[in-house]
């Protein structure tokens, strides 16, 4: 079809037609945010005259797995000596895989205990991280030893790296991961799990989500709200601002039976 001959009409009958292929919801809100863009940039270069109004379709909010923090020290504990520093980088930092895969020394400050996020890899190309910004991230007591033991650290270049100082990729990650969730009796679990216990344990522990958020480099305080529902903590210490003072309604108590 041309552009200007897409309108409302056109992008309904795509849904339909995209979900009767039995494409997901998400697949398909994927597909609209391309085309999207594509019309929107059509109309800023005056191709066309307007861009259709889009609909997204609701997508059930996504399940995440996390470890506990018992879970989180059993994998640590079984994780292959080469392979703990990158595992303990996942889950006390929070980093994305194509993070950790891109994250050199240059970007890594022992010193002060600290890291910065300036580059992730997708499907073997280095680029910015999600949201094309740079964040900082402070370093626990235990991630700092971790990586000050690295021989890496002294050859510079990448921080986690294959052989001749190659971007590793991230079919051959799993394997490793694998066989340190198998050694602690834990279920099978993937890189972003590692990010997402970070998060958790974070949100489970009174951090405010708006740290969390800065943390994890999320765009929009929406995407950090999916670990909400963890601090129920947060919510009731809200409500509980509304209380009264006690100490003041007895205090009033007391002198209201005084004058009685």
């Amino acid at each position: 079809m041309k552009l200007d001959a897409i309108g409302d009409q056109e992008i309904e009958r795509f849904k339909a037609q995209q979900l009767r292929a039995l494409l997901s919801p998400k697949t398909v809100n994927n597909e609209l945010t391309v085309i999207r863009k594509m019309l929107v940039t059509a109309k800023k270069w005056r191709r066309i005259a307007y861009v259709p109004e889009f609909e997204w379709l609701r997508v059930p909010e996504a399940k995440f797995d996390f470890l506990d923090r018992d879970e989180s020290r059993r994998l640590i504990d079984t994780a292959e000596p080469e392979w703990r520093p990158m595992i303990l980088v996942g889950l006390r930092a929070g980093l994305r895989q194509g993070e950790l895969l891109a994250l050199s020394w240059d970007d890594v400050d022992l010193q002060s205990g600290r890291l910065v996020v300036r580059h992730n890899m997708s499907r073997g190309v280095v680029g910015t991280p999600k949201g094309g910004r740079s964040r900082e991230v402070p370093l626990g007591d235990d991630v700092a030893v971790s990586l000050r033991e690295m021989p890496s650290r002294f050859a510079r270049g990448l921080v986690f790296r294959g052989e001749a100082g190659r971007h590793l990729k991230k079919g051959e990650c799993k394997w490793p991961l694998w066989r340190a969730c198998a050694k602690a009796g834990l279920r099978r679990v993937g890189w972003h799990v590692l990010r997402h216990s970070f998060a958790s344990q974070l949100v489970m522990g009174g951090v405010p989500l708006k740290a969390v958020q800065e943390l994890l480099g999320h765009a929009t305080i929406e995407m950090t709200m999916r670990y909400a529902h963890l601090s129920s903590d947060v919510r009731r210490d809200a409500v509980r601002t509304l209380d009264p003072d006690l100490s003041q309604v007895t205090v009033g108590a007391q002198s209201e039976a005084k004058k009685a």
